[in-house]
């Protein structure tokens, strides 16, 4: 509830805090903890089509790299168990790889239910929480060893708040050239869009950056694959936006991703 910050405890089928302020947990193993203050639409976050969409192209190994490189960067913490948030988590693959091992306990916090429910259906080895992580992430102070944004919003200040001193955060954005091939046939331009520098400069008062990493794939998409790729980045097919000889032959497509890896600092 609004101004209650009081710690939640899993009690059977719900999370309760000791204000006596109770969460039910959705039969699909996840709990929401929106407020009505914190979102803007009914059906905020992203739709169950985008998101089916991308859990079929990762399947087909399309966007998979810059998942794979955000896992095994948080698995290179030197701590010997990790505690770790996605924010953001989408469909929950970052989290479910994370938490298939022994070591890693996870929670995947997102804004959208269909998100959250979802990855909860996919994966139940990690807790799952409906959240508007821009106001708080709801976790305690201090307790994690590494917190993950993929393509997703930013909260330094909360980043810095949950996450132990000299704890990760492990930030994914897209490259400049991202998907410049099928912006520049859905918007007619495909400017180069720089985003690393920004992202330093806003986590600097808590956080030092430590490393960075270039992700990059290549693919060539046809037909329903193109189509699903629409669907994930564009919020919608869109496939008049798309000439009919490029679903038919195919479109060249760079997906490309700047890691940067920030450490808490005291």
């Amino acid at each position: 509830m609004r101004g209650c910050h009081h710690p939640l405890t899993r009690r059977g089928s719900s999370y309760a805090c000791d204000a006596g302020h109770s969460f039910d947990v959705a039969r699909s193993g996840y709990v929401n903890l929106l407020q009505p203050q914190d979102r803007r639409s009914p059906a905020a976050g992203d739709t169950a089509e985008a998101l089916e969409a991308r859990v079929r192209l990762a399947a087909a190994g399309v966007g998979r790299a810059v998942l794979d490189a955000v896992v095994e960067l948080a698995l290179s913490s030197p701590a010997a168990t990790l505690a770790v948030a996605d924010l953001g988590c989408g469909a929950g693959d970052v989290i479910g790889a994370l938490t298939a091992r022994p070591n890693v306990t996870g929670v995947g916090i997102d804004l959208s239910v269909a998100a959250v429910s979802l990855a909860a259906r996919r994966f139940s080895t990690a807790t799952w929480v409906v959240a508007n992580a821009d106001r708080r992430v709801p976790v305690r102070d201090g307790c994690l060893d590494a917190v993950l944004s993929v393509h997703g919003r930013r909260n330094p200040a909360e980043c810095a708040r949950v996450l132990r001193p000299g704890g990760r955060l492990v930030v994914a954005v897209p490259g400049p050239e991202d998907l410049q091939e099928l912006r520049a046939v859905v918007q007619g331009r495909a400017d180069p869009r720089g985003r690393t520098e920004l992202v330093v400069e806003e986590h600097a008062s808590a956080f030092a950056l430590v490393a960075t990493q270039q992700v990059r794939e290549h693919h060539t998409l046809t037909g329903s694959s193109l189509e699903d790729l629409l669907r994930a980045t564009y919020r919608g097919a869109r496939k008049r936006s798309v000439p009919a000889e490029a679903l038919e032959a195919g479109l060249a497509i760079t997906m490309a991703s700047e890691v940067l890896v920030f450490t808490r600092t005291p």
